[in-house]
């Protein structure tokens, strides 16, 4: 499934998933009981650009942690639901909150719980490893794998061809 980077050109705010799509899926629990997850700092740079280049974010999680409200907080991102398993609602908010039609969002997710938002965007997107069912919903899939560089190669095919493209590769 090639890009087609015509769904691109109208792009105006990414909204990500964490769990399997800003991670690798994969949590522990520290000594004091915090669930701890691994981000990827390549994910993280990715996300500052499109931000710098006036680009909207939000995150999506049906996760309630620390750690994802910290990597938030520290990227700069204003929008963060958490504790979303019916993602939905949070959607209907965004677009609210922002004014920004779902045909202007891009939305990456891996997992059943992402499949309504990926049926709304004008470009969704999952990870090679999502279930096989989010994949024939989505316009793309990355070839980097879920918290190992995922994100970033989503933000920078945005950065060379979306709304607030620059027009020059990442």
């Amino acid at each position: 499934m090639g890009l087609e980077v015509s769904r691109l050109k109208n792009i105006k705010m990414l909204v990500l998933d964490v769990d399997g799509v800003l991670t690798d899926c994969r949590l522990w629990m520290d000594s004091n009981g915090q669930w701890k997850r691994m981000f990827c700092i390549h994910d993280g740079v990715g996300i500052r650009r499109l931000i710098d280049n006036g680009y909207k974010l939000a995150v999506i999680t049906g996760s309630q942690s620390e750690d994802i409200r910290a990597r938030v907080k520290n990227l700069g991102i204003p929008f963060l639901y958490e504790g979303a398993l019916d993602k939905k609602p949070a959607f209907e908010d965004l677009k609210k909150s922002t004014g920004i039609d779902p045909t202007e969002m891009a939305y990456v997710g891996d997992d059943i719980f992402d499949i309504p938002l990926l049926q709304q965007v004008g470009f969704a997107a999952t990870v090679p490893e999502a279930i096989e069912e989010v994949k024939g919903h989505v316009h793309y899939i990355t070839q980097k794998s879920g918290g190992f560089g995922a994100v970033r190669e989503i933000c920078d095919y945005l950065f060379q061809y979306g709304a607030y493209s620059t027009g020059r590769p990442a």
